[in-house]
């Protein structure tokens, strides 16, 4: 029943993101979880720990179904197993935690609970979010945008989030599990964090820099099945054109790859008419370039201001833009018929566009997933923008959770950002992280906003994940140490 239990529970742990911010289940759905921990073998807490990953991640990632079936026609028993497989793995980082700590050396209910877990959940996330090239979807910090503990965000990051919000679980659970001794310590843990988030998110590590800027995102709703075919491309032209035409901005944005064609292919006639136009444009590109190699494709982002200034993507999407281990895996070329699939990462450094007289910090779709890869462009960055392909995910949790994953970059870098995606949620931003316009989905529309640029380096900025592993470490160490007292109490209590 135990482990039923912690099925379900990881299952509406879920419903604590986007785009149901049912807050509540952020706590007391790992609570059960770590009651259950306190409580059992170091087999047993494998095992809890891995149903708890299994009902989080098979719900909350069940759109790589749709990817892979719905629109890279992969045959749904296929699909399927993949699915199933890459649930599994994930599943593998909250069972890994529940062993480690149930084999910590003997500490004490509070100490387990508020230090070891917190620590090692945090550490395990983090690990998540690089390892084979990283997938840090439902880290539990994304359920903390917009409330208290998610001030901490621009100090210590979502991984950081993750550990003060863990720590708050693990203090609630002493207090359950032990209220006569932790009580007023465990309260108090609890009640003094929420308020150190409130404080921090009031604190203004950044200031405005230059003017507002008006910007316009367009969301063309191009239908994927449309957007690659040869006879669309004059059409899909004419309508970005269109639609931007429309609008008094001084910045407009399209989405990730918004004009299916490679940049060489466009008439000198179209960058001309960019270039003339009042406003400065950036938007999603492809490019083909030849080095020592040979033929290379990118996923590219282009800015149009006094002159073209490109940026790459570096953070490719497994299995959508490369195949990895590709001698081993060719064989799923056949079933993955996804257009332009066979893109190149970007090794070299690159410094933020430069567009309406501010840097940008360009990321390409789900690049904006991964905090340091935002960062990378900070603080030379004035404004983040974001250009996305969600039509990938159909109707499903994906363009939403990632959204929440943009509201805590731009806390984190006190940045405010700008995402224009194909089918939408297109969104402004500001550097708190809160949303001032958004689109609804599959619809074609213009949204029109004001962002301000912002200077000013945030801690997270300046030091990045370092912050939040010091705080693991020295947790986990405050552990070793207070079981080494026990210990000794003991010793001395039986020796006398």
């Amino acid at each position: 029943m135990r482990y039923l239990a912690a099925l379900i529970a990881g299952a509406l742990a879920v419903f604590a993101f986007s785009p149901f911010n049912w807050y509540p289940l952020s706590i007391v759905c790992p609570a059960l979880l770590f009651l259950f921990w306190l409580g059992a073998s170091v087999r047993q807490c494998f095992w809890l720990g891995f149903m708890f990953g299994v009902g989080m991640f098979g719900v909350g990632v069940s759109w790589v179904y749709v990817s892979l079936h719905d629109f890279g026609n992969m045959p749904a028993p296929l699909a399927g197993i993949v699915v199933t497989v890459f649930v599994l793995y994930l599943s593998l980082f909250p069972a890994a935690v529940g062993g480690l700590q149930a084999a910590w050396p003997g500490t004490n209910t509070l100490v387990r609970a508020t230090l070891v877990i917190p620590s090692l959940w945090a550490m395990s996330e983090w690990l998540r979010g690089w390892l084979l090239s990283g997938f840090p979807w439902l880290s539990l910090g994304y359920s903390q945008v917009g409330w208290p503990l998610g001030g901490f965000a621009s100090v210590v990051g979502v991984y950081g989030v993750s550990w003060f919000t863990a720590v708050t679980v693990g203090a609630i659970v002493a207090v359950v599990v032990n209220r006569s001794r932790f009580a007023p310590l465990g309260i108090a843990v609890a009640i003094t964090l929420i308020a150190a988030g409130w404080l921090l998110d009031r604190i203004n590590w950044v200031e405005p820099k230059g003017k507002p800027v008006k910007v316009a995102l367009v969301q063309g709703n191009i239908p994927l099945v449309d957007k690659w075919r040869v006879d669309r491309r004059s059409g899909i032209l004419a309508q970005y054109m269109e639609l931007s035409d429309n609008t008094d901005a001084e910045l407009i944005v399209w989405p990730e790859s918004a004009l299916p064609v490679y940049a060489d292919e466009l008439p000198e006639s179209f960058w001309r008419g960019l270039e003339d136009h009042p406003a400065d444009f950036v938007f999603g590109i492809l490019e083909r370039r030849t080095d020592a190699t040979g033929d290379r494709f990118y996923n590219s982002v282009v800015a149009v201001s006094n002159s073209l200034s490109f940026y790459r993507k570096r953070h490719l999407v497994p299995f959508g833009e490369f195949l990895p281990l590709s001698s081993v895996l060719g064989w799923l070329l056949d079933y993955l018929h996804i257009p332009m699939s066979d893109f190149s990462s970007w090794s070299g450094a690159q410094a933020p566009l430069m567009a309406v007289g501010n840097p940008l910090g360009v990321s390409i779709c789900y690049e904006d997933a991964f905090p340091e890869d935002v960062r990378v462009m900070l603080p030379d960055a004035r404004l983040l923008v974001n250009v996305s392909e969600d039509a990938w995910f159909g109707d499903s949790f994906g363009p939403h959770q990632r959204l929440q994953m943009a509201q805590m970059r731009a806390v984190e870098m006190g940045r405010p950002m700008v995402r224009a995606g194909n089918t939408g949620v297109s969104a402004v931003i500001d550097h708190r992280g809160k949303i001032s316009t958004r689109s609804s989905q599959f619809i074609k529309t213009v949204i029109l906003d004001t962002v301000q640029p912002m200077t000013g380096t945030t801690p997270y900025v300046r030091f990045g994940n370092l912050i939040m592993i010091v705080l693991a470490v020295l947790g986990m160490g405050v552990a070793v140490l207070v079981n080494l007292r026990l210990r000794q109490e003991l010793d001395e209590k039986q020796s006398g």
